[in-house]
């Protein structure tokens, strides 16, 4: 009698535990593991987030003991044909929510059953699936408060039973020509952080037992070691929501509740997208699409090279270089200063983030860079124009951030290294001077701004 078998696509789930999709593959039997490298997800990417993804399904693999099948191509193809090969009659998938998934899966879905085959969707990559919770008049969520409260009265599952008894099948590639892994983009100096569910999992602990109690202070300090930087690994599903949640309902602290704080604000920006997903590209208050913004020139290139003037601006931006991440107060700082001292849209920014950052999130990037330009939910009203240089020197009051990041300020001591333009010698190692006023710009984007209210 032959053996049932399953098909499990990975695709934002990188990872063995709490994982209900797998549970439900392997009710099925023997599970042959996939990934797809999509052309439509790869091409866009960036040499940075294409490497991490590759080291996460390294490590997958590993896990998996050398069993994982990755196929190049549409998955509307690839899933039929690979189904067929192996004999699988489901293709079981956590459920994706983004807009290009959610059309592409319903595709598969159509193609699955043309052959008389079934996707299964079971589980979210969300602790509370996307367009689960509607405010009491049963519309959506359009401010973070309301929604969190929501979010937190709601609750969610334990996180799911280890799958000690799920089969992967062995030779589930082979009859097909050759390897299909993607090779990995020489990142130069670009050091990434290991990647994986080991390591992720191991970050989180090392994080929850040693540094989560003063999160709420320094959170907001990117001279020093205060986050957890599991961006990426969430955004990949190296880990779940759901496992951090569990994790921080045994802490009690105020840094505990402003993490869990900041997961539920990735989920209301997923929820958002979910219920308005022309906002991954359009202004979700299109009002703000009037303003008097400048085409992208040599001051952009300024901006993402790093060499504005500004010291935390380009320390933020290198960072981004340097390391494939930013940390979360810089990025706001630089995303003001692109939209309201140089008065570009904000995406550009956005495609550049989503570019160059291994924790490239569709909701929670362009959602984040909406919020900061004034056009997105809540209320975060366009005249918040970020000072540069107060808020460099507010959180990084020493310097040493900027000084990491742009050794041409290495020389000066202290908050000095903030305004070199007040040191005798702060150019004398080759910084750029600023190429933009800011308190004039700020002025142009403020009159800009009063103009299409009236």
């Amino acid at each position: 009698m032959t053996e049932l078998r399953s098909l499990l696509w990975f695709r934002r789930d990188l990872r063995l535990s709490d994982h209900p999709a797998l549970l439900a593959a392997a009710a099925d039997g023997e599970v042959v593991p996939l990934f797809v490298v999509d052309p439509a997800l790869w091409g866009p990417s960036g040499d940075v987030r294409r490497a991490y993804l590759l080291r996460s399904l390294r490590a997958l693999d590993a896990s998996l003991d050398g069993r994982l099948v990755v196929e190049e191509g549409d998955p509307v193809a690839v899933l039929p044909a690979v189904a067929a090969r192996t004999s699988a009659r489901r293709v079981h998938v956590t459920a994706d929510t983004g807009p290009y998934g959610r059309r592409r899966d319903e595709a598969v879905e159509h193609a699955l059953a043309a052959d008389d085959r079934e996707l299964v969707r079971t589980g979210t990559n969300y602790s509370i699936g996307p367009g689960t919770l509607l405010t009491g008049s049963g519309s959506p969520f359009q401010v973070f408060t309301p929604f969190s409260r929501a979010w937190r009265e709601h609750g969610w599952p334990r996180p799911a039973v280890s799958p000690g008894d799920a089969r992967f099948a062995s030779g589930a590639g082979d009859g097909v020509d050759g390897p299909h892994w993607p090779a990995e983009p020489d990142l130069g100096d670009l050091a990434l952080p290991a990647a994986g569910e080991k390591a992720a999992l191991a970050r989180w602990h090392e994080f929850l037992e040693e540094r989560i109690d003063d999160y709420a202070t320094d959170r907001d300090r990117p001279d020093q070691n205060g986050t957890s930087q599991l961006s990426a690994p969430l955004k990949w599903g190296e880990l779940h929501p759901r496992t951090i949640l569990a994790d921080l309902s045994r802490k009690r602290s105020a840094g505990a509740e402003t993490y869990r704080t900041e997961i539920a604000w990735r989920e209301f920006y997923a929820d958002v997208l979910w219920h308005r997903p022309e906002t991954a590209r359009e202004y979700y208050r299109p009002q703000l699409e009037a303003l008097a913004y400048t085409e992208p020139g040599e001051a952009f290139r300024a901006w993402s090279e790093g060499r504005t003037g500004f010291p935390v601006v380009d320390a933020g931006m290198r960072q981004m270089r340097a390391e494939g991440w930013i940390h979360n107060r810089v990025r706001m700082i630089v995303a003001s200063f692109l939209v309201k001292d140089l008065h570009v849209d904000w995406r550009h920014g956005a495609r550049e983030f989503m570019h160059f950052l291994r924790d490239g999130d569709l909701a929670s990037n362009n959602h984040g860079w909406q919020w900061v330009a004034g056009s997105g939910t809540d209320a975060a009203p366009f005249f918040r124009v970020f000072n540069p240089v107060t808020q460099g020197k507010k959180f990084d009051p020493q310097g040493d951030y900027v000084r990491r990041y742009v050794p041409e300020l290495r020389h000066l001591a202290g908050a000095k290294a903030h305004e070199p333009w007040d040191a005798a010698d702060g150019y004398a190692s080759g910084y750029p001077e600023r190429i933009v006023d800011h308190a004039h710009e700020r002025k142009v984007a403020l009159d800009d701004y009063a103009r299409i209210r009236s």
